[in-house]
C-alpha cells in the first residue's frame, strides 16, 4: 500500500513512543472516525508485528474490535487523494475525501500545475464512495504571505467543487479562524461543512453551529491545556458534533505522543462524554447520526474489491497534517 513514514521524533526533536497503545475498552454503540490518514505509516519499523507500522486493514481490523465502523480517509495531495479513492472503492469500512492540502497548494501553483491539480480533484469527487472535499483551507502557520493567494484560489475552488458534487467539505483551518470563515461566507459554504480537529474557541464554535456547520474533535480534546476546545464542545448543539483521530497524529491521553489510530477513538469519546456529563452511549448514537448525516452510509455503493491496482505501489509525500 502507499505509506508514507511518520517522523519518529516530537516537534521538539524528542524520539517519540513508537509502540502502539493496546485495545481501549470496547464501545457498545459504534461510532465513525470522521478523518484519518492510513496511508501514513507510525510504528517502528524494526519491532516485532503489533508494534510496527499497521496495514490499513490491520487499522480497520483493530478500529472494527472496539465499535470504530468506519473511516473517513482523507487526501492531501493528488497521490493521496487518489489512492483514498481507490482503497474506498474496494473497502467497505472506509470512505474518501479528496483535496489539494492548503500547504500543497503553493507548491502546484509554483509548479503551474494548481489548475490541472484541481481539475482532478474535480474528477476524483464524482467517483462512487468519495463523500467529500477535504481537507482543505487555510493555512498561516506553515505557509508565509508569498504562499497565501495559493491558498485561497484553491480553497474557493474547493468549495465549488463540493458544491457541484453535493457531497460534504472538511475544512483543515490552522492560525485563519476569521479568513476562514470569511471566505464561507462570501463564496457560500457547501450544505455540509466540517471544520476538521475543530481548533477555535467557545464563540467561534457557536458561530459555526449557528451556520448549521459541523465541528469535529480530535484528541486534542483531551490535552490538558486545551481549555478552549472543552468550552466549545460545551458550547454546540449535540447534533452539530463528530469526533475523528486525524491518526497518526494527536493522540488522545492517556497516549498522547504514542502513534495513533482509528481503534483510539473510544479514548476520545469518552473523555467528551464525561465532559458533557452525558451517558457514553448516548453520545455515541449522537455522533453516529450526525456523521451518516453528513456523508451517507457506508453501505450505500458496493465495493469492487481489485487486485494488483498501482495505488499499491509506494508513494513518497510531504507531512500534511
Amino acid at each position: 500500500m502507499p505509506r508514507r513514514q511518520r517522523d519518529a521524533t516530537s516537534e521538539h526533536g524528542q524520539k517519540r513512543d513508537l509502540s502502539y497503545p493496546p485495545l481501549p475498552e470496547a464501545l457498545i454503540v459504534p461510532v465513525y472516525d470522521n478523518h484519518t490518514h492510513l496511508e501514513i505509516a507510525d510504528g517502528d519499523p524494526s519491532a516485532d508485528s503489533g508494534s510496527g507500522p499497521l496495514d490499513y486493514r490491520e487499522q480497520l481490523d483493530r478500529a472494527s474490535s472496539v465499535g470504530v465502523r468506519g473511516v473517513v480517509q482523507v487526501g492531501g495531495d493528488l497521490e493521496t487523494s487518489r489512492w483514498s479513492a481507490e482503497m474506498a472503492a474496494r473497502e467497505p469500512r472506509m470512505l474518501a475525501a479528496v483535496a489539494i492540502h492548503p500547504n500543497e497548494a503553493p507548491r502546484y501553483e509554483a509548479a503551474g500545475t494548481l489548475d490541472a491539480a484541481l481539475a482532478e480533484i474535480d474528477e476524483l469527487a464524482g467517483r462512487p464512495r468519495v463523500r467529500a472535499v477535504g481537507e482543505t483551507g487555510l493555512d498561516f502557520f506553515r505557509t508565509d504571505e508569498s504562499g497565501r493567494g495559493a491558498q485561497y484560489r484553491s480553497f474557493e475552488a474547493h468549495i465549488e467543487i463540493a458544491k457541484r458534487h453535493g457531497i460534504a467539505m472538511q475544512i483543515h483551518d490552522r492560525d485563519a479562524h476569521a479568513e476562514v470563515i470569511s471566505t464561507l461566507r462570501r463564496s457560500g459554504a457547501p450544505e455540509k461543512t466540517v471544520f476538521h480537529c475543530f481548533s477555535g474557541d467557545a464563540d467561534m464554535a457557536r458561530l459555526c453551529a449557528d451556520n448549521g456547520w459541523y465541528l469535529s474533535f480530535a484528541g486534542t480534546v483531551t490535552f490538558t491545556n486545551a481549555g478552549n476546545l472543552r468550552d466549545a464542545l460545551a458550547a454546540i448543539p449535540r447534533d452539530r458534533i463528530l469526533v475523528e483521530t486525524d491518526a497518526p497524529y494527536l493522540t488522545p491521553s492517556p497516549h498522547r505522543g504514542r502513534p495513533n489510530a482509528p481503534y483510539l477513538i473510544p479514548h476520545t469519546l469518552r473523555f467528551m462524554a464525561d465532559h458533557l456529563g452525558t451517558d457514553v452511549s448516548m453520545l455515541a448514537a449522537q455522533i453516529s447520526s450526525n456523521t451518516e448525516l453528513v456523508y451517507g452510509s457506508w453501505d450505500a455503493e458496493p465495493v469492487t474489491p481489485e487486485q494488483g491496482s498501482p495505488y499499491d505501489e509506494a508513494i513518497d509525500s510531504s507531512d500534511l497534517a
